[in-house]
């Protein structure tokens, strides 16, 4: 089902106590100041290893706090902008960026950064941010001692020496991480997403949608943050200036997209800014340029109006095209926006898991483990005049770089839309190999966040989220911006059994003669009690297989035979008399017959992926949790279980699906059990 958020009064999300001991912010600074004692982080501890994970640290650091730094430390000082943003010894330019962007929006950023904090009254040592993490948002308390080398912060800080909101910035989204080192390497959008819960979108502008302006025009009206950049081919090249007088490798901001009338004819405008101030683009429609000259007064007072401030300026959008490479966009959700922001995005946020022998089953270059990925239905109604839905599709893997210290890294990843038919709970193999996608992800690739925009006519699709390979494991969020309310659920999701009842037994007189050798074998092995019991049962079992040259085990084990007499013995006697014999044996047949099928190398051993369909055909339909679980009980490192692992399994299900069945009486979908019944109902299955 659709995930939703709690919301307060004003429409924003209340942010989660990440701390380990589940204290706000403000108890643990109050606390602080009771004791007359500074706060220290025990979650992020001032050690090496909040520093780094792979590597020693290669100079003795220090941590200290801004009043061991400087005489007068400030938390902000005169406003939060660029110049608090100088990058130091760590590989977070991406972060750099973000933050500087996010210095342009000053709703959101006093969201991340909560400005009621400072060194002078309450200062207690500790400091807060949040953070949108996973369809939630955090808020991270760090205390305020830093890593220096000399007296001087080796990371990000403020080119005035006495500022340290940008700095206790990037310790916190650090301690998110789980450390500094795991902030090397990233995505300007990945941080973006992070500070606002947005979705984001690149775009490379010579290789640009031809629709490019009404996206980025519909994207400012919903409120959306976005920037654009110019590449640079080497690190000489970086904040370069060009003869235009716009800047390589920096950051900018778009603000405004319209028309002009020029000379009989619309052209399409984009404004931009530059953090930096003063330095603008000097081409034509630049500030003072003679495109203006012609330009009826009523429209240039219009468009320059709100384009004084230095470093803000005019193109045409060609120009602009031509110019820079390119464009990120970070759609907000509506609990990011202002009340004022009348158009915004409905938006539909499912999670899931790749699950090595269950749910992993890579992308569609595997198609005999495709199908198994965790499936979403997606329901598009409401089309725009040319009969189309507009909407943009996410898939992000979680917490990859907090596992970096794990060792795991980025998994490569993308998705497929497929056309879905009606009725459907979770599509087999035989769909995805004769149906092609509708559309896909543009490419699998090794980011946190794959996103893609499109378009197509109302109707039911089914949304495939992979990793590229089979066998990778990773827990992802998948979220669907869309123009128009749209709904998604995840497919799969029934557990449900259809187990008919055994046919009434034969008279003795009555029986087939296949019925006939059955009843004789059971005498030879039964003896003059009439009843098999568990040891009867694994050798009769051991001496019919072992003549199976089509199944590969190793035998019928003691515990799979108790749970067969479990499940037949209908008298509670610990044995089974003729009649629950007869009921087994048909049962076994079928059971048989069905990994025969299913083992379709013919390996005697089945693969925990065809298992979903074995036990569907067997009657039981299981969701994605209950197959991961029993993939982590049965099957072997290869993802493989044998006739014996196979049969205990099916026996077990049935089992539990029959008991189940006979106490919900009023077939509720629910039972209440004391303990003794817990206890026997666990021990006999």
């Amino acid at each position: 089902m659709p995930s939703s958020s709690t919301l307060f009064g004003s429409g924003k999300v209340v942010a989660e106590s990440c701390q380990s001991d589940g204290r706000t912010y403000e108890q643990l600074r109050q606390e602080c100041l009771q004791r007359k004692k500074l706060f220290e982080d025990p979650d992020f501890p001032a050690t090496d290893s909040s520093l780094f994970f792979s590597e020693s640290v290669p100079v003795n650091f220090e941590w200290k706090r801004p009043g061991e730094i400087c005489k007068d430390p400030k938390f902000i000082l005169g406003g939060a902008d660029r110049t608090d943003i100088c990058q130091g010894q760590l590989g977070d330019c991406w972060l750099l960026a973000a933050i500087a962007s996010l210095t342009l929006h000053k709703d959101i950023l006093e969201r991340v950064v909560p400005p009621d904090q400072s060194f002078d009254r309450g200062y207690a040592g500790i400091f807060h941010f949040q953070f949108w993490q996973n369809n939630r948002w955090l808020d991270v308390v760090v205390d305020d001692r830093l890593p220096c080398v000399r007296n001087k912060l080796v990371f990000l800080h403020s080119a005035d020496g006495n500022e340290f909101w940008s700095a206790l910035l990037e310790k916190a989204y650090a301690k998110l991480n789980g450390s500094y080192e795991s902030l090397k390497g990233g995505s300007t959008l990945e941080a973006m997403e992070d500070f606002s819960g947005g979705v984001g979108e690149t775009y490379e502008t010579k290789k640009s949608p031809s629709d490019l302006y009404t996206i980025l025009k519909k994207a400012l009206d919903r409120g959306s943050m976005m920037g654009c950049s110019i590449d640079i081919t080497s690190s000489a090249e970086s904040e370069a200036q060009t003869t235009t007088g716009l800047v390589k490798g920096h950051a900018y901001s778009i603000t405004g997209l319209d028309e002009v009338n020029y000379r009989g004819r619309k052209v399409k405008m984009i404004r931009v800014r530059n953090p930096w101030g003063q330095v603008e683009w000097n081409g034509p429609w630049s500030d003072n340029s003679r495109e203006w000259s012609v330009v009826d007064k009523s429209e240039k007072v219009r468009l320059l109006e709100n384009a004084t401030d230095d470093g803000e300026f005019w193109m045409e959008f060609e120009d602009f095209k031509a110019n820079y490479d390119r464009v990120e966009i970070c759609n907000l959700t509506p609990d990011s926006l202002t009340d004022d922001t009348k158009i915004k995005w409905d938006v539909n946020m499912l999670e899931g898991s790749w699950t090595r022998g269950s749910t992993a089953g890579g992308c569609r270059n595997y198609i005999d483990t495709f199908w198994t990925n965790p499936q979403f239905k997606l329901k598009l109604e409401d089309a725009d005049l040319n009969g189309q839905c507009h909407f943009i599709v996410a898939l992000m893997q979680k917490n990859r770089r907090r596992l970096r210290k794990e060792g795991l890294d980025m998994e490569t990843i993308g998705f497929a839309i497929y056309e879905a038919p009606h009725d459907e709970e979770h599509l087999e193999k035989d769909f995805f190999r004769f149906n092609p996608s509708k559309a896909r992800s543009r490419s699998y690739i090794n980011l946190r966040e794959v996103s893609e925009r499109f378009c197509l006519p109302p109707g039911n699709y089914l949304l495939v989220p992979t990793t590229f390979q089979p066998h990778k494991e990773a827990d992802f969020t998948l979220r669907i911006f869309s123009e128009h309310k749209a709904g998604a659920l995840e497919m799969g999701t029934t557990v449900e059994a259809d187990l008919p009842e055994p046919p009434p037994p034969s008279a003795p007189e009555e029986e087939t003669p296949e019925e006939k050798g059955l009843r004789k074998l059971f005498e030879q092995i039964a003896g003059s009690d009439q009843a098999i019991s568990a040891y009867e049962l694994q050798d009769v079992l051991n001496g019919i297989f072992s003549r199976r040259k089509e199944i590969r085990f190793d035998g019928v084990s003691l515990n799979t035979c108790h749970s067969i007499i479990n499940l037949m013995d209908v008298d509670n006697s610990g044995m089974i008399e003729f009649q629950e014999f007869k009921v087994f044996w048909e049962k076994l047949k079928k059971w048989m017959m069905l990994f025969l099928t299913y083992d379709t190398d013919r390996s005697g051993r089945m693969s925990s992926y065809e298992l979903r369909i074995a036990l569907k055909a067997a009657g039981m339909q299981l969701n994605n949790k209950l197959l991961q679980l029993i993939c982590l009980r049965f099957a072997d490192e290869n993802y493989e279980l044998d006739f014996d692992d196979y049969l205990t399994c099916i026996v077990r299900l049935e089992n539990m699906f029959r008991i189940f069945q006979t106490l919900d009486t009023k077939n509720t979908g629910e039972i209440t059990l004391n303990f003794q019944q817990f206890l026997t109902l666990s021990m006999n299955v």
